[in-house]
C-alpha cells in the first residue's frame, strides 16, 4: 500500500523542527554521488553535502560495503564494552592529530560531542563559565544550546548562568575598525574579553568556538586571531575547545582547520564529516585532561557511546580520505569553485562577498543595499527557489537577518563538471532572481 495518497502533504504528520524554514517541496527517494533524486524523478545537485556532512558524497561504495558487512557482524554493544572498530578509529584519529590530542570518545552528534567537551572542561577546571561567539551554533542540547547565540534562545526559559558571547571578527561587516576602515580584530578581542571579565564571577572554564563559523555566515577567523584567542584562554586558565563539525577531515583543504594557524586546542570535537553522513562524533583531548576528568568521576554514559557500526564507517572514511588524497582535492576543487563564484561576483552587482576556505565557501548577497531593508533575505529566498527549479540544492543561512548568505559545501568527491554545472545554475538563478525582484 502506498505511503501517501497522491496530492496530500507528505509532511502533515511531522513536527516542524527548523523554526520558520519549511521542508523541501519534494520527497527525496534516492541519492548517489553529488546528486539526490526526488519522487517525481528530478535530479538535484547537492551543494550542501546533505546536512554539511556527506564529504564522500551519497552512497559511496566503500561506505555501503562497510555498513553491509559490519551490521551483519557487530552492530551495537553495551556501552561498557569495546570493539576493534572503536579502538582502531580512536587510534587512527590520534595519528592524524598533533600532540597531545590522543585520547578519544566516540558519540553520535555534534551537539553531543560539544556537550561532553563542555562537561569535561567544567569538571577538570572546577569552574562553570563558557565563552562562545555571538553568532555561534554548537547544538541543541543543554550546554551546547547555552553556547549557541545565532538562534533558538528565546521562549525556553532561563539559560544556564555563566555563558558569555564574544563579538564575531567578521571582516565583511566589521564592528570595530581601525584608521584604515578595516576590521581591528585585536581591539575587538580585547574589548570582548574586557566585557567578559567584567561579567565573570571568577569561574571561566572554557571557550568553545568554530575555526570557521559556518551557520554564523561562513566567517573565517582572521590570521592570528585563533592564536590570540588561545593566549586569552591561557591567561585565564580556560580550556580552548574547537568545534570542527563542519571544518574537520579535509573539508577546508587541511585535515583540520586549526592546522592552518598552528594552534592546538585543549579539546577538539568532530562530528558531521567524521561519519560522512552517518551519526558519528568524537571528542579528543590530552592524556592529562582525560586523567584529571577520570579522577574527578567524569560521566558521559550514553546509549550509543563507542558503538561499533558507526566506528567502522569512520574507519572507512579515513581510508578514503587518505587513499584519494581528499585534502589536496578539497584545495584544488575549492580553488576552482571559488574562482567561479568570484566571476559571478564580478558579473552580478548583488553578490557582495565570496569567502571561506577549501570546499566550505560563503557567498553573501547585497540585497539590502539594492532592494532596501530585508532585500537580502528576499533575494536569497528567490535565488534558492530558482536554483531548486533548475536542479541545484543550495542552502542559505536560515537565521534571522542572514537569509542572503549562502553556505556552499559540495562533497569532496564532486567532479569538475559538477562544480561547473552548479556555478552555471547559480549564475542563471541570480540573473532571473534579480530581474524578477
Amino acid at each position: 500500500m502506498p505511503s501517501e495518497t497522491p496530492g496530500t502533504d507528505p509532511g502533515r504528520h511531522l513536527i516542524r523542527y527548523s523554526g520558520h524554514a519549511p521542508f523541501s517541496p519534494e520527497v527525496v527517494v534516492r541519492a548517489a554521488g553529488t546528486s539526490v533524486f526526488t519522487e517525481s524523478g528530478r535530479e538535484l545537485l547537492d551543494f550542501t553535502s546533505g546536512q554539511m556532512s556527506a564529504i564522500l558524497g551519497h552512497s559511496h561504495p566503500a561506505i555501503v560495503s562497510t555498513v553491509r558487512e559490519q551490521v551483519a557482524h557487530l552492530d551495537h554493544l553495551h556501552s561498557g564494552m569495546l570493539s576493534p572498530p572503536v579502538t582502531e578509529l580512536v587510534r587512527r584519529l590520534a595519528g592524524t592529530l598533533p600532540e597531545p590530542l590522543e585520547k578519544g570518545l566516540l558519540l553520535t552528534t555534534g551537539a553531543e560531542a560539544n556537550e561532553a567537551a563542555v562537561r569535561m572542561a567544567k569538571l577538570v577546571t572546577g569552574r562553570h563559565e563558557v565563552v562562545s561567539f555571538a553568532r555561534s551554533w554548537h547544538g541543541m542540547t543543554q550546554a551546547a544550546a547555552n553556547a549557541t547565540y545565532s538562534a533558538g534562545r528565546k521562549g525556553y526559559g532561563p539559560a544556564a548562568p555563566g555563558n558569555f558571547a564574544l563579538p564575531v571578527p567578521d571582516r565583511h561587516r566589521p564592528s570595530v575598525v581601525g584608521a584604515d576602515g578595516e576590521l581591528d580584530w585585536h581591539r575587538q578581542l580585547d574589548l570582548g574579553f574586557e566585557m567578559i571579565d567584567a561579567q565573570s564571577v571568577g569561574s571561566l572554564a572554557a571557550c568553545l568556538v568554530e575555526p570557521i563559523l559556518s551557520s554564523g555566515g561562513v566567517v573565517e577567523l582572521p590570521p592570528g586571531y585563533l592564536a590570540a584567542l588561545a593566549a586569552k584562554c591561557r591567561e585565564r586558565g580556560m580550556l580552548l575547545i574547537l568545534d570542527e563539525a563542519q571544518t574537520g577531515l579535509c573539508r577546508t583543504g587541511d585535515w583540520y582547520a586549526f592546522q592552518h594557524e598552528g594552534v592546538v586546542p585543549d579539546i577538539l570535537t568532530l562530528s558531521k564529516t567524521l561519519g560522512a553522513g552517518l551519526p558519528l562524533a568524537a571528542v579528543l583531548t590530552s592524556p592529562e585532561i582525560e586523567q584529571r576528568a577520570h579522577e574527578r568521576g567524569f560521566l558521559f554514559f550514553t546509549t550509543h557511546v563507542n558503538d561499533p557500526l558507526p566506528a567502522a564507517v569512520g574507519n572507512t572514511v579515513l581510508d578514503v580520505l587518505v587513499r584519494d588524497r581528499l585534502d589536496e582535492r578539497a584545495r584544488g576543487l575549492g580553488a576552482t569553485l571559488r574562482g567561479g563564484l568570484e566571476k559571478l561576483a564580478a558579473r552580478h552587482e548583488v553578490v557582495a562577498d565570496v569567502r571561506g576556505r577549501g570546499l566550505l565557501l560563503g557567498m553573501e548577497l547585497a540585497g539590502d543595499e539594492v532592494l532596501g531593508e530585508g532585500g537580502a533575505d528576499r533575494l536569497g529566498a528567490e535565488v534558492t527557489r530558482r536554483c531548486y527549479e533548475l536542479g541545484l540544492h543550495m542552502n542559505i543561512v536560515q537565521l534571522p537577518g542572514m537569509g542572503g548568505i549562502f553556505r556552499i559545501a559540495p562533497p569532496l568527491t564532486a567532479g569538475d563538471d559538477e562544480i561547473a554545472r552548479g556555478v552555471a545554475v547559480l549564475d542563471e538563478a541570480l540573473t532571473g532572481a534579480t530581474r524578477g525582484l
